[in-house]
């Protein structure tokens, strides 16, 4: 029992940081946890010494360097959705794709951030306070090109836009497209930090993409975009995948499961 535990727990710690910032370092731990392994198998004891007193520190730096995954994994621990119900969840899902779907079709850019457990304004640098319901019309209203407010994302709570105008954060990994903008770096960059959902309509090219724990897909249909968002926000759908591995080990196999959601190949 104690080793599917440990088992499942690193297997969900992976799960957490791959695609994000963090996941070179873990690469860098473990080539350096080789390496301790090789040095002790070959008896350099100087080169062993010097690996064994580098992980001797190396909590504090775990904690500052995966300082975003930890509070994202803390907060998915203990989200508990008590009050917000899966028909308001799918109503709102509905919003949004109604809003992009319009969007997308006119090649109007929009950043939209649905946030969850972690407090989105944390994160962002400004912010214009909105405090409305969050309807297709007025979505499109705040993201025309002559609105005032049109530049940066939006952060909806709930069934409400609470702020516009928003600037995220960057993502800053090294291996993306070059032809990636603004505003799909942001929504990388937002996903990496917090446990929030972003929607993007690209103003150049009209497609949909989406982004979710660093991971953005894009060139989204419409129904493909709607079981993504359905599958994060409703609550009592598909199990974490962590959850589902452990299940499969326990041998209970027959339960129930959500589709999967095909990737788009990238534009």
């Amino acid at each position: 029992m104690q080793i599917i535990l440990l088992a499942v727990g690193i297997y969900y710690t992976l799960m957490l940081v791959r695609g994000t910032r963090g996941w070179s370092v873990v690469i860098g731990f473990l080539l350096l946890m080789a390496l301790t392994l090789i040095a002790g198998a070959l008896h350099l004891e100087v080169v062993r010494w010097l690996m064994e007193r580098f992980f001797a520190f190396s909590a504090i730096a775990i904690l500052v360097i995966f300082q975003p995954e930890l509070r994202r994994m803390l907060s998915e621990l203990g989200n508990l959705p008590l009050f917000y119900t899966a028909r308001e969840a799918r109503e709102n899902i509905e919003v949004i794709i109604q809003s992009v779907e319009r969007l997308a079709e006119v090649k109007i850019g929009a950043l939209i951030a649905l946030e969850q457990a972690i407090q989105l304004t944390d994160v962002v640098e400004s912010g214009i306070v909105i405090d409305c319901e969050a309807t297709p019309e007025m979505l499109e209203t705040i993201f025309f090109p002559n609105n005032a407010i049109h530049d940066g994302g939006v952060i909806i709570r709930g069934d409400r836009i609470a702020f516009a105008a928003c600037i995220f954060p960057l993502t800053q990994r090294q291996d993306l497209s070059k032809s990636l903008g603004t505003r799909h770096r942001a929504a990388i960059g937002l996903t990496e930090e917090t446990d929030a959902v972003v929607v993007v309509v690209s103003e150049e090219t009209g497609l949909i993409s989406h982004a979710h724990k660093g991971q953005l897909v894009r060139g989204v249909s419409n129904e493909e975009l709607r079981a993504f968002l359905t599958s994060v926000l409703v609550k009592g759908g598909k199990p974490p995948k962590a959850v589902e591995w452990a299940r499969k080990w326990a041998g209970t196999r027959n339960l129930p499961r959500t589709a999967a959601v095909q990737k788009a190949e990238s534009k």
